[in-house]
């Protein structure tokens, strides 16, 4: 009996490596990110903006490292600046393509990532920005990778309310959508958290991957912002004597805050700390890096008690990284860009300028053809998985994946290594909502995606 054991949390044992960086823009680089917004820079800092990178590999190989690099930053305006941005990193840090996932957490007050911004928002100063912001990854990237550690990295699975469904049917009219609170729509609260234990006790980093789009601060904001992850990332590190902890944007293209779209930076750090302590909560069993719970026998009291102490467990070290390719229809209704580029022509008056650009740069990036050729990215880290995907996709994503694979930990990212268009599940496509006209992928993408997902992290499983 005394053999009798309980794995509470897959554990991962590697060689890991975390760094931290500043990213905040100067106030003259361009943060409109609403067509509703009268500004187009910032006059202040709420929070500053934080890159964080993490680095694994294995313990006795010599095989390059996987490297995670989370930015707080919104979207990437062009495929061309995405692409140029990670290969640069590729390039310098002697990566495989699949080994590196550039995540950013979706801010909505951060600065514009576009090197061709449009004249009024001073492009000069965008291309600088993102100069330095390359340079600065590669630097915070190779210090995760130079100094590694022998670790265990435990992760628990917790709940957070924040998280609400945004697809509205308009009150008022009976043929759209909006995008904000709807009350009647369940919500996925999956909260999944990773403590990385090094072996003197001490923790190295926290991960929290969370589906809630960052968008409580909108158009009457006028400070660079990380959002609500600002807030969470400081009161986590304040409870882990400072470790980094690495904010991961789970899909979300349904999911967002009940409130939101304000000024008031204070609700963004409201939001944070509702997460930060729901995202403590699910951290604190794994304090101690013991993964596993050992049955120690029973105590004979007023009734007969079983005993089982917290111990150490033998932990997976396998790691294995994928990146296969998708071919994906277009919908068939997208208009080319020689036709965006006539509606622009016309000088379209506000919102509707808006849009139109936003249409354009989505269509440049997949081109005039009918298919495009898209990527995702597929991690083992031991016994728990990953799914990055340069796309914003809905929670049905996450909620069939980790269907699939019950009894392991599943990360989900939107918007990694680029940021493409929304991913709707194939009902939506019949109705007028935001998220279908945004996307430039026609009906059944998102089901292909996640099939895709799921038969390579079947084959990333087997042992």
């Amino acid at each position: 009996m005394n053999s009798k054991s309980c794995q509470r949390y897959p554990a991962l044992r590697a060689s890991f490596g975390a760094s931290r960086w500043d990213i905040t823009p100067d106030l003259n680089v361009c943060s409109k990110n609403w067509g509703a917004a009268a500004h187009w820079f910032a006059d202040g800092v709420h929070r500053e903006l934080t890159g964080t990178a993490i680095a694994i590999a294995g313990l006795s190989e010599n095989a390059p490292p996987l490297l995670l690099i989370s930015l707080e930053l919104g979207w990437w305006r062009s495929r061309g600046d995405a692409d140029r941005f990670r290969q640069q990193l590729l390039d310098e840090l002697e990566l495989p393509e699949e080994n590196l996932i550039l995540h950013l957490t979706h801010t909505h007050s951060g600065p514009i990532l576009d090197s061709e911004a449009p004249r009024e928002s001073s492009p000069e100063t965008a291309r600088a920005y993102l100069a330095l912001l390359v340079q600065s990854c590669a630097t915070g990237a190779r210090e995760a990778i130079q100094n590694r550690h022998p670790a265990t990295a435990l992760f628990n699975c917790g709940r957070c309310s924040l998280a609400t469904n945004r697809d509205l049917p308009d009150p008022q009219r009976g043929d759209r959508y909006l995008c904000g609170f709807q009350p009647e729509a369940p919500a996925d609260d999956t909260l999944l958290v990773g403590r990385i234990v090094l072996d003197d006790g001490r923790t190295l980093a926290t991960l929290v991957n969370y589906a809630c789009h960052p968008t409580t601060l909108a158009w009457e904001n006028h400070s660079i912002s990380p959002d609500y992850p600002g807030a969470m990332r400081a009161l986590v590190e304040g409870e882990t004597n400072g470790a980094p902890c690495i904010f991961l944007f789970g899909a979300s293209g349904d999911l967002a805050p009940a409130e939101q779209y304000t000024g008031d930076t204070s609700l963004a750090d409201r939001h944070g700390r509702e997460l930060g302590y729901a995202a403590m909560a699910a951290l604190a069993p794994l304090e101690r890096g013991l993964p596993a719970l050992r049955f120690e026998g029973c105590v004979e009291s007023g009734a007969p008690l079983a005993v089982w102490k917290a111990s150490s467990h033998p932990s997976d070290g396998c790691l294995r990284a994928s990146a296969p390719n998708l071919t994906v229809e277009v919908k068939h209704d997208l208009p080319t860009i020689e036709a965006i580029d006539a509606a622009i022509a016309a000088k379209p008056e506000g919102f509707q300028y808006e849009r139109l650009l936003r249409q354009r740069r989505v269509r440049a990036s997949i081109g005039n053809g009918t298919t495009s050729v898209e990527r995702i990215w597929l991690w083992r880290l031991g016994d728990a998985l990953l799914c990055a995907t340069p796309f914003e996709a809905y929670s049905d994503l996450q909620l069939r994946i980790r269907r699939e694979f019950p009894n392991r930990p599943v990360f989900t990212l939107n918007i990694g290594n680029g940021s493409l268009g929304y991913l709707p599940p194939r009902p939506l496509y019949d109705h007028n909502i935001y998220q279908v006209w945004q996307t430039p992928f026609a009906r059944g993408t998102l089901e292909q995606v996640i099939d895709a997902a799921i038969v390579g992290l079947h084959e990333l499983s087997q042992d």
